[in-house]
């Protein structure tokens, strides 16, 4: 795996991204409670936050992405860490919410971070390593969540601001460092530098003559160039490519599943087995470490040895059951069983995104990677409240795990999609490439 800095900064950043966020969980409430002077309205203002952070990313991530196949991902990368280093500061610092609005937006409007680092690991690392890198890039993310919020539970009773300056200093120490250490990967001159012709006629809808087939013309089209900054037009062109648009179909089905359940998560284990706070946070605490333990060590060799397709759709099947087993779970020691199921389908998040790598021309990763992180951002609003209502529900009218069984059902379709989705085309594997 080539470029071991680089690949080092990445990880240091995922994991600072998560723990940032983390440390600011558990005390955000009382921030907002502080700054507003009411409970009521702290709940009104927190919920605007998250949704206009959600909007922004949404209606911005194409650009970014666009911005970081034309002049090189490093520069968007390390904008975007200071704009959320400032966000940071603007929580701890200002008195009024509306300005904490105002910082949160440009926040949302330039996390770019989860775009830029998955194109960078497509460019430094060759098609058959690149589970491994995004395997130790979700181990990474993992333990993140995991530090974060214990850390800011610790400091928030020290002061209720002091979390959100350890976040900003951690944001703004990350981009000092990666300022000093991290190369870029895709120079402006190489970057869209890959014009559309280039990668048209890559694709093999632009004959040598320059004529454009049906094809072609959807392709130009499409959004990807030179208007992929649109990011309803970038995620239609996304979800029309054929196999692209399979798994990233998959992708949103898998990422609806996940959110679904760590939106009720907390609340299922309390109506369910009467978990207090500590438990529950322990039972989180415990999956996702032995997750991010499973993904440094294991999704790369597991990935090389079954090919991305098959690991995709075994990972993803996996999880299913483990979905499947919660809903059906009485017990704790049924759910604690079906968590230890459900680390080992983490595979298909590395396996996933390593396909996806690999069905995209490498002057379009950042343009892609764009336009679906802009999908997941759409899901990210609509899925957290659609899932609460239906919770509170089925807590009234069926039972509570009935929002498992529709989880399960959704992995199931993107286990059912990736399947009948063509496999990436073989790899010739070196004698480096890990095992």
């Amino acid at each position: 795996m080539r470029r071991a800095p680089a690949l080092s900064f990445l990880l240091v950043t995922v994991f600072l991204d998560l723990l940032g966020l983390g440390l600011i969980v558990p005390i955000l409430p009382a921030l907002m409670t502080a700054v507003t002077g009411d409970p009521v309205t702290a709940v009104t203002w927190s919920g605007l936050l998250g949704s206009t952070y959600g909007v922004l990313q949404f209606a911005v991530a194409p650009l970014l992405g666009r911005l970081a196949d034309r002049y090189g991902r490093r520069p968007v990368l390390l904008v975007s860490l200071g704009c959320l280093g400032v966000d940071w500061l603007a929580h701890a610092a200002c008195p009024q919410p509306w300005t904490l609005l105002l910082f949160h937006a440009l926040a949302g409007a330039f996390a770019g971070t989860n775009t830029v680092v998955n194109a960078y690991v497509a460019d430094v690392t060759p098609p058959e390593g690149r589970a491994r890198a995004y395997g130790r890039i979700g181990a990474a993310a993992g333990l993140g969540f995991v530090a974060g919020p214990v850390l800011g539970g610790l400091l928030g009773g020290i002061d209720v601001r002091l979390p959100f300056l350890a976040a900003a200093g951690l944001s703004f120490a990350d981009a000092a460092y990666g300022w000093f250490v991290l190369p870029e990967s895709r120079p402006p001159s190489a970057g869209t530098a890959a014009s559309p012709r280039s990668v048209l006629s890559s694709r093999g809808v632009l004959s040598p003559r320059g004529v454009l087939s049906p094809r072609g013309v959807l392709f130009l089209r499409s959004g990807l160039f030179p208007r992929g900054v649109n990011p309803v037009g970038a995620i239609i062109v996304v979800l029309r490519r054929p196999v692209l648009g399979r798994l990233a179909y998959a992708r949103l089905c898998s990422d609806v599943a996940r959110m679904t359940q760590q939106s009720v998560w907390t609340f299922f284990l309390a109506y369910q087995f009467r978990f207090s706070t500590t438990q529950a946070g322990l039972v989180m605490a415990a999956g996702a470490l032995a997750g991010a333990l499973f993904q440094y060590r294991a999704a790369g060799p597991i990935v090389h040895r079954l090919g991305d397709k098959r690991a995709a759709v075994t990972g993803t099947l996996i999880t299913a059951a483990a979905l499947a087993g919660t809903a059906m779970a009485t017990t704790p020691p049924t759910l604690y069983l079906c968590q230890a199921i459900g680390v080992l389908g983490s595979i298909a998040g590395a396996a996933g995104q390593s396909w996806i790598s690999r069905t995209i021309h490498p002057g379009e990763q950042g343009t892609v990677q764009g336009a679906l992180t802009a999908l997941s951002a759409l899901a990210e609003a609509a899925v957290p409240v659609a899932a609460g209502a239906a919770f509170a529900w089925s807590l009234t009218h069926a039972s509570p795990t009935l929002i498992f069984a529709a989880a399960a059902t959704l992995t199931a379709a993107a286990a059912v999609l990736q399947a009948t989705t063509p496999a990436p085309p073989a790899v010739r594997r070196s004698p480096s490439s890990p095992s």
